[in-house]
């Protein structure tokens, strides 16, 4: 099978496409046939030996894909072969077959194509699990949205307006600003522009975001904290700026405040029970037009760093997927 492959820690440049044996399915394991990977900003850190995982080399980058189980473990009883999927793999996905837990992996919605799906798992489950465990959202409250054009950044977007909130979406262009408008956003901030913590304040009649989702971190964490309601929630996703940001804890303590850290995978793998329940709403909101995966550009197995580039140098609206098959 061919299979782009990462034989050093560096930039994506370094990545080379080649012919390797097909992996086995283990006992706990499905064999799937990939037809798309979802391309994430843990794709461009891990190929550097910035994540929090380091897979032996040589590997292939790639924490989600979706296609076509092709074997299955003895000790998986929930799929079959020929089954339409997406799974989370962590990494692996920039190839023809990976391997994957079968605990990680669910049949698709019929009407779903593998672009979508590819699209949907890591960026969806994450801003559901972000918004109804972590959060706890609830209808009318007002939820702020950084970077709110990218790809989990436009899933909170949908999920929180089909849980009932207002929906602030905040980002860093106008022409981002109109993609999460389609997708349903009440209001926009457009923070290049002007004071994110001025501009909540004046859209909330000066109560401040109930619910601010954050996968940006840096300057924009430090902003969003001082524009936080009464009970407030600031949910940690990911540091997309590069900065790990500081909290003054007396900001929380003001406020009443809560700063929740959201780790979707670690949720997924121990309470599997509440993450299908998850995936299970999100499915139907699917179903009813409510949820619209946005694949903004593919690319060829051979032009993955190109999509992991794309990714990382924040050039993306939406979610990037690499069309394997």
């Amino acid at each position: 099978m061919k299979a782009v492959l990462c034989k050093a820690f560096g930039p994506a440049e370094t990545l080379v496409l080649e012919d390797i044996a097909s992996p086995e399915a283990k006992k706990t394991e499905i064999l799937l046939e990939v037809h798309a990977a979802g391309v994430n900003f843990p794709d461009t850190l891990i190929i550097e030996g910035k994540y929090q995982f380091k897979p032996p080399f040589p590997f292939s980058p790639g924490g989600e894909a979706a296609g076509v189980v092709t074997a299955v473990g003895e000790k998986v009883s929930h799929l079959k072969v020929g089954d339409r999927v997406m799974a989370l793999t962590g990494w692996g996905s920039f190839a023809e077959e990976v391997a994957v837990p079968g605990y990680n992996a669910m049949p698709i919605p019929p009407s779903m194509d593998f672009a979508s799906a590819a699209a949907f798992g890591m960026t969806y489950g994450t801003s559901m699990h972000a918004l109804k465990q972590r959060a706890n959202l609830q209808p009318r409250e007002t939820l702020l949205v950084l970077g709110a054009s990218g790809g989990v950044g436009l899933a909170a977007v949908e999920i929180g307006k089909a849980m009932g909130a207002k929906v602030i979406a905040a980002a860093s262009s106008a022409e981002k600003l109109e993609v999460a408008r389609a997708a349903g956003a009440d209001e926009l901030i457009n923070y290049s522009e002007s004071n994110l913590k001025d501009e909540v304040k004046r859209l909330t009649g000066g109560q401040g975001a109930d619910v601010i989702y954050d996968p940006v971190g840096g300057d924009l964490f430090d902003a969003a904290i001082r524009s936080i309601a009464w009970n407030g929630r600031l949910l940690v996703v990911g540091f997309a700026s590069g900065r790990i940001p500081e909290l003054p804890v007396n900001l929380a303590l003001l406020k009443g405040a809560a700063v929740v850290g959201v780790f979707w995978g670690a949720f997924a793998q121990r309470q599997p029970a509440d993450n299908g329940a998850n995936f299970q709403q999100l499915f139907a909101w699917y179903a009813e037009g409510k949820l619209k995966p946005l694949v903004s550009q593919t690319f060829p197995l051979e032009q993955a760093a190109e999509a992991i580039n794309t990714l990382g140098q924040r050039k993306a609206v939406g979610k990037v997927v690499v069309q394997v098959r």
